[in-house]
């Protein structure tokens, strides 16, 4: 496993974008992000980065599997420093900012799916 975190906590307004057509993105953190940047989040519990990710990668995110397409430039050294990095579901063989990792599954991520305790494990 590349990657194993648990999620414990996180506002609506972390999931707000997940529901708009043009962004279908969330925010992820590691536990101990200033406050400001938590409230906007789903934080997570510190972990490793075992292995360098790549796209074709699986993640898993509350229970729902999802296939790495494309990671931007900053993705890798921000999840692995801070555990943050965009996660964003619509795909695409390019990430559309440094900074996100574009994910492609059966279903997009909702709001409803996010849970305190639900993982994020990448493989």
């Amino acid at each position: 496993m590349k990657f194993y975190s648990k999620i414990v906590r996180f506002t609506q307004d972390a999931l707000y974008f997940l529901t708009e057509e043009d962004c279908k993105f969330v925010f992820i953190f590691n536990d101990g992000a200033p406050e400001e940047l938590a409230e906007i989040s789903i934080v997570h519990t510190v972990s490793p980065m075992n292995e360098e990710l790549e796209p074709g990668d699986i993640m898993i995110i509350c229970n729902k599997v999802y296939t790495i397409t494309a990671i931007g430039d900053e993705a890798r050294h921000t999840l692995r420093e801070m555990g943050h990095c965009t996660l964003c579901f619509k795909g695409g063989s390019v990430a559309e900012r440094p900074g996100m990792i574009m994910l492609e599954g059966e279903s997009d991520l909702m709001p409803e799916d996010v849970f305190v305790g639900g993982t994020i494990e990448i493989h």
